[in-house]
């Protein structure tokens, strides 16, 4: 099976459109077309990784076509986004935390910022000092 064949089928095993899958890896859909042609480049490390993890396959498997197809249980723990873990078990923390990723890198700092005034209107504490320190 050839890597473009390999990407092909570990996208529609996830169920994923070229465009579901260009946007979970930070790429155009028609990179993932290219990807997937019979004459498409390889993609880069970086962009196997995404698409490894965007898909839930295994990255050797993708990038070599060596092991396993899908993920062992224990390889799919270790393989949670952070976000995703029980860490953030809140789903509002969840929303805010994925609105903040997904804000473009200019508007990161803004935001933050915002949260920390509402949070200090709401809480009368100061931004960045813990309830110890007052």
């Amino acid at each position: 099976m050839t890597p473009q064949e390999r990407i092909r089928l570990a996208r529609r095993h996830a169920g994923l459109s070229q465009a579901a899958l260009g946007a979970a890896v930070g790429v155009q859909r028609s990179a993932v077309g290219h990807w997937e042609s019979q004459r498409g480049k390889f993609p880069s490390v970086a962009h196997l990784r995404g698409i490894a993890l965007a898909t839930g396959v295994q990255f050797e498997w993708l990038a070599t076509g060596r092991g396993r197809m899908t993920l062992s249980p224990d390889t799919e723990l270790d393989s949670v986004a952070a976000a995703d873990a029980l860490l953030v078990e809140d789903p509002l923390e969840r929303r805010l935390l994925a609105a903040f990723r997904e804000a473009p890198a200019r508007a990161k700092a803004p935001i933050v910022e915002v949260v920390e005034q509402l949070a200090e209107l709401r809480t009368g504490r100061p931004r960045g000092k813990p309830p110890a320190a007052r």
